[in-house]
Parts: structure tokens; C-alpha cells; sequence
């Protein structure tokens, strides 16, 4: 069940970024608004410099904007919010904005920079920034630095936003706690709904899809791929001579096998019962026969033993490729009739037959009971 596992947690990841990225238009879109709104603010009260510097970020703001609607590259979109965001709130602190009030929007950057980033990423920021601040508080001479701050504002303003950003550190940390939580137990509860809980196989409901998919995929592209419908050949006996718990220790050893020969890319289900359906992707019928042959092999020379009784286990195979039927329900009720034909036919064997090469004839089927 690795495949889907990791299918599903890149589709939350996707719809996670998908949210993201909304977000962030969102907070550009208002961040955009208040540029424009304080810039023509300090415009009209002979802050001219302050206002083309707040109307520069802005165009900052609509160049990023521009950029995610023609790329649809959500890191690029990130990167870009967090460099013009960190630019503004430098150039804030440094120049002080309208009244030495600019330190007051740094307050609105550890939130953002937390969820736009991982911890360790916005911790390593936050500091930077901090200590950015440090510099233009301790040194108010330096030739980029022209706000003023009284010695009370500062250590008001290192007070609180240290405060802030613990708090926020904490938050995102519980959130991110409380998704990976969410997700693993999502994906445990739907890898539960798809697996056989006795065998560890995937469950009929889990290879239906899989089926379908695959059938899409043949359509689309003609990759073949072919079925084997396996059953354990007087199953009934082993549960009514050795009882159920014989039965089941059985067949996951049977699923123990079965998983061992097949490839990666083959799954394996439960279909029901004692039948198990393989599904084998990019397989001729010939190739399919080849190894439903090796599996019937392997399990007529396997020894099943519970409770110190050697159980009698062999299986019958019935096997079908998707260029014989012309729709998934076909191709299984195909497999079916094969399955049917081997065990009628002395059980221990596959069906179809498939023509020797060498007399023209039928090859003869593996031994019977």
C-alpha cells in the first residue's frame, strides 16, 4: 500500500499548496490596498519620499502578483511575498515610516513568516530581522538609518515582538503537530478501507479501482495488462479438517508468497474468500501464464503447516489479458470461466492452456490432486 500512500499525501500536499497560494493572493491583493492607500496618504502630507518608496513596494507587490498568475509557481510565489515583505519592513524600521511608527508593521511578519515557511527556515529569518533592528537601534548614525526611537520604544518593541514570535512559533508548531497527525491518520484509515486486514492484501473494493484505472490507461495509451484469478484448490476441507484458525494461517501464508514472486508494480488483492485476483500491468497472456505458472509451482512445493499438521494447499489459476474482453467486467468474468475450466480439469493447474511451440499442439497442464 506504499503507492498509495504516498499518491494521497502528494494530493493533500498539492491542495495544501493550492490554499497556500490563494492566501497569498489574498494578503497580496491587501497588502497592494495599503501601499497604494498609505503611499497617496503620505503623498498629501509632504512625505513624498515615503510615498514613492510605499508605491515602489507596491509595484513589488503587483510584479509577484503577475508572476504566479502567468508561472502558477507556488515557491516563486513565496519567495517573492517573503523578499518584498522583508525589503518593506527593513526599509520601515530603518527610515521609520510616518512618525517613527514603521517598526509597528514589523508585528505582522512573524505570523507570515512562519506559515509561508518551515520552523527552522522562519526562526533563521526572524532572527535576521531582529538583529537587522538591533543594528539600526544601536547605531542611529549610519547613513540608511533615519528614524529616531527613544530608548522606552525600544525595549518596548524588542519586548513584545520577541513575546510575538515565541508565541507564534509555538502555534505553528502545534498546527503543523495537529496536521501531520490528521494526515498519517487519513491515510491510515484509508489504507484500512483498502487492505485485506487478514492478509495485508489489498481488499476487492481497493482492486476494483485499481482495475478501472488500469483499463483507462489501455485505453488511452494500449498498455496490455492481464489478469490471474487464483483459487485454493478444497479450501472448505482445510477449515473443516483443521478448523478456521488453519484456514487462516493458510492464506496469509498464501499472501506471503504470492507477494514475494509477483513484481512492484503487480498487486495483489483478497477478491474473496479463498480467491485472490492479481493484476498485472504491461503483461501479455503469455507472460501472465508464465507466472501464474511459477506461483502454482512454488505453492504445490511449499509446506503449510499449522499446529504441527502439514496442510495439503495447491491452486488453480484462471487467467485472461485485457486484448480478450472488451470491458473490465468481461475481462474478470473471462478469468472466471478459465479458473472454472482448471479446476474442473483435475484443479493444480491454469487455464487456458497455452499452444507448444514445438508439436503445434496443447502443452499439457501441471499434474493434478
Amino acid at each position: 500500500m506504499t503507492e498509495v500512500t504516498g499518491t494521497q499525501f502528494l494530493a493533500a500536499r498539492n491542495g495544501e499548496e493550492a490554499t497556500v497560494a490563494r492566501l497569498m493572493t489574498g494578503v497580496s491583493l491587501m497588502a497592494l490596498a495599503f501601499l497604494l492607500g498609505i503611499g497617496a496618504k503620505a503623498w498629501y502630507a509632504d512625505h513624498q519620499t515615503h510615498a514613492y518608496a510605499l508605491w515602489l513596494f507596491a509595484g513589488l507587490v503587483s510584479v509577484n502578483l503577475a508572476l504566479y498568475a502567468w508561472r502558477r509557481d507556488h515557491v516563486l510565489q513565496r519567495l517573492g511575498m517573503l523578499l518584498v515583505v522583508g525589503l518593506l519592513f527593513a526599509y520601515l524600521i530603518a527610515s521609520g515610516g510616518e512618525s517613527n511608527t514603521g517598526p509597528l508593521w514589523f508585528y505582522v511578519f512573524p505570523p507570515l513568516l512562519f506559515y509561508l515557511t518551515d520552523l527552522k527556515t522562519g526562526t533563521a529569518l526572524l532572527l535576521l530581522c531582529l538583529l537587522f533592528a538591533v543594528i539600526v537601534f544601536s547605531f542611529p548614525a549610519l547613513p540608511f538609518v533615519s528614524g529616531e526611537y527613544s530608548g522606552d520604544f525600544k525595549i518596548r518593541f524588542f519586548a513584545t515582538i520577541t513575546f510575538e514570535s515565541i508565541f507564534c512559533f509555538v502555534l505553528e508548531a502545534s498546527r503543523l503537530k495537529a496536521r501531520n497527525e490528521l494526515m498519517a491518520l487519513a491515510v491510515s484509515h484509508d489504507q484500512a478501507a483498502r487492505t485485506d486486514e487478514l492478509t495485508g492484501l489489498s481488499n476487492r473494493r481497493d482492486m476494483q479501482q485499481r482495475l478501472g484505472a488500469e483499463y483507462s490507461r489501455y485505453q488511452r495509451s494500449g498498455h496490455h495488462f492481464s489478469v490471474a484469478l487464483v483459487d485454493l484448490d478444497l479450501f472448505k476441507r482445510i477449515n473443516d479438517d483443521y478448523g478456521h484458525d488453519a484456514g487462516d494461517a493458510v492464506l496469509v501464508q498464501f499472501a506471503r508468497r504470492v507477494r514475494s514472486l509477483i513484481r512492484q508494480t503487480d498487486v495483489a488483492a483478497r477478491w474473496g474468500g479463498e480467491e485472490f485476483l492479481l493484476l498485472l500491468p504491461d503483461t501479455s497472456l503469455l507472460q501472465a501464464l508464465t507466472l501464474a505458472e511459477r506461483l502454482r509451482a512454488d505453492i504445490e512445493h511449499t509446506e503449510f503447516c499449522f499446529d504441527g499438521h502439514r496442510l495439503p494447499v495447491t491452486i488453480s489459476v484462471g487467467v485472461c489479458s485485457v486484448t480478450q474482453a472488451d470491458s473490465v467486467n468481461q475481462l474478470l468474468r473471462l478469468a472466471d470461466i478459465n479458473l472454472y475450466n482448471a479446476k474442473e480439469s483435475g484443479r493444480n493447474r491454469l487455464a487456458p492452456r497455452v499452444r507448444s511451440r514445438t508439436t503445434g499442439g496443447d502443452a499439457p497442464d501441471a499434474p493434478g490432486n
